[in-house]
């Protein structure tokens, strides 16, 4: 049932943001050099690489690194990056790794390729058995402020906790953080 969910949420989401997701994109390429979306390396299900695309808020040169490990990450930003990212409104193209069976809807967020200690932490708490989510009970309880032992544990409780009316409230839980930008540090 989730599956099947997560296929009509994407495909209707798409469908319904193709315009606005066009604007984005333009905007994106507008104001600064380079692809508009991003493909970033993310760690999946079994703890497998799969390219998530992102809309591309920061500039070409960046180190491929988590943004809170980058020194003064606002250097890096594009002239829309910061709102972009505060509305998260770049996580948006994730809807196609939703459609081709990457991500869900809900699940733990994707780590980048280099976050040893992330991927480690969800090994060993059965976490990485879980296809990655656009959402997660993590992103609703703390987003970018959560200590890694912090988000692994509520990852774990995601495990045990999750059904199908869990992953529906953590749905329409995500709507006032995004919104709000709670829990976003840049």
């Amino acid at each position: 049932m989730k599956r099947a969910f997560d296929l009509l949420a994407a495909a209707f989401g798409l469908a319904v943001l193709a315009l606005p997701l066009a604007v984005l994109w333009l905007l994106v390429r507008m104001t600064s050099p380079g692809p508009g979306l991003y493909w970033s390396q993310r760690v999946g299900r079994g703890s497998k690489l799969f390219p998530m695309p992102k809309f591309r808020t920061m500039r070409i040169d960046t180190p491929e690194v988590a943004t809170h490990l980058l020194e003064n990450p606002d250097q890096w930003l594009t002239p829309i990056g910061g709102s972009m990212r505060k509305l998260s409104l770049d996580e948006l193209p994730q809807l196609w790794s939703v459609l081709v069976g990457d991500m869900s809807l809900v699940g733990p967020r994707p780590a980048l390729f280099n976050q040893a200690d992330l991927i480690a932490a969800r090994q060993a708490a059965g976490v990485d058995g879980l296809r990655p989510g656009v959402t997660g009970w993590a992103q609703i309880n703390g987003r970018d402020g959560l200590a890694i032992p912090d988000k692994v544990a509520l990852d774990a409780e995601y495990l045990r906790r999750r059904s199908f009316l869990f992953d529906l409230r953590i749905l329409v839980s995500t709507v006032v953080p995004v919104l709000t930008a709670r829990g976003v540090t840049r």
